[in-house]
């Protein structure tokens, strides 16, 4: 999968060479003037443009199962100087799949958003070791400083990365900021939850990791800055999880949504809410984004139109829903096995691991509304 957008300033930038680069790495593939190294794989048809035009073309096919091909592809410029002259970048890494010993448990989106020499690092990842590959790659790839680090939602697999910086100095350490829903959360699952990843993962993934929760809770209307540009914080939602963070950059109308929207990837109802998440969707659409950062990067491809992936979670959950109540309506017990089957959506990633279980989430709350219909 390839696809290519442009935004004046910052452009988004895929960070996400397997593993990220230590400054050792990163300095072997430098010029003597700092432009990025490039090789044959890397250009592969991609546009070659000149570094302040801001466009970028993005490998990302990783995010549907080919880790191997995941790339940088810049516009062919230094990156030290997008950095110091606030030209911006947007970062994007991911491994596919359910969480195993195979990831490290990086099955999420760490995003970096760059700007005049200053980052926002949006959901660290799921260990110690991932939070330090991107902190290495913030200071040798963009010549910046974490002035934020932001937890959208309490999963293991987003927010553990919190423990690279833990060990800095008060003035090297940044903020780690989340909603007060997901500080709470982090605070009473997060000991269980590291177990959890550790047993699926292995304990050399998860070397050094510990628990460093929030130490900053955001409201609604608040504004994190990051060089020039603004993240502006959104009413929070009840989706996904029990605080869902969105933070909105009205200026080139990027969208973070946490764990909100997926593309053919079964969404995850463990902590979330049916109705609610639908209710969450209306609110992102009405913001009219061009391009949606979550469990899913999506972009639109004509103004007018909304990503892709907002659409692809919205079909999903309208689908169980109105299954789940089909299945009241002609009499099932939720405990019937191969309840509600959506047959357009098996071939999706997870679907497997996640589907069954979704119905029975679904039906216990759903179950109120249809009694409360039921003639």
């Amino acid at each position: 999968m390839r696809f290519g957008f442009t935004l004046p300033a910052p452009a988004i930038w895929d960070t996400s060479l397997p593993p990220w680069m230590p400054c050792a790495r990163w300095s072997a593939r430098v010029g003597g003037r700092g432009e990025v190294g490039t090789d044959a794989r890397q250009v592969d048809d991609h546009h070659r443009l000149g570094s302040g035009l801001g466009i970028v073309g993005l490998h990302i096919g990783w995010l549907h199962g080919d880790a191997a091909s995941s790339g940088l592809w810049s516009a062919g410029g230094p990156a030290g100087a997008l950095a110091s002259a606030g030209t911006g970048g947007l970062g994007l890494g991911r491994r596919s799949g359910e969480i195993g010993a195979d990831n490290g448990g990086r099955v999420a989106p760490v995003s970096l958003v760059v700007d005049g020499g200053e980052a926002a690092v949006i959901d660290p990842g799921p260990s110690r070791l991932v939070g330090e590959r991107v902190r290495e790659s913030v200071a040798c790839r963009f010549r910046a400083r974490v002035r934020w680090v932001v937890n959208t939602h309490a999963h293991a697999e987003n927010v553990l990365g919190n423990s690279a910086w833990a060990g800095l100095d008060a003035v090297a350490r940044p903020p780690v900021v989340s909603g007060a829903a997901t500080q709470a959360a982090m605070g009473q699952r997060c000991p269980a939850c590291l177990a959890s990843l550790t047993a699926r993962v292995g304990g050399a993934a998860m070397a050094g990791t510990g628990i460093v929760l929030p130490d900053r809770v955001l409201r609604a209307g608040d504004v994190l800055p990051v060089g020039r540009m603004r993240l502006v914080v959104q009413p929070f939602e009840r989706g996904h999880s029990e605080g869902d963070l969105v933070l909105w950059n009205p200026a080139h109308r990027v969208v973070w949504v946490g764990g909100l929207v997926y593309s053919r990837r079964v969404p995850e109802l463990a902590q979330g809410r049916l109705d609610d998440w639908l209710v969450a969707l209306d609110h992102l659409e009405a913001l009219a984004p061009a391009h949606v950062v979550s469990a899913a990067v999506s972009s639109r491809e004509r103004a007018g139109d909304l990503p892709e992936a907002l659409s692809e979670t919205r079909a999903y959950l309208m689908a169980l829903r109105q299954g789940v109540l089909q299945a009241m309506d002609e009499g099932h017990q939720p405990q019937e096995a191969g309840l509600v089957p959506l047959p357009a959506f098996s071939s999706w990633a997870g679907y497997a691991q996640r589907h069954a279980f979704n119905v029975q989430r679904a039906w216990r709350e759903l179950e109120p509304v249809w009694m409360d219909r039921a003639p």
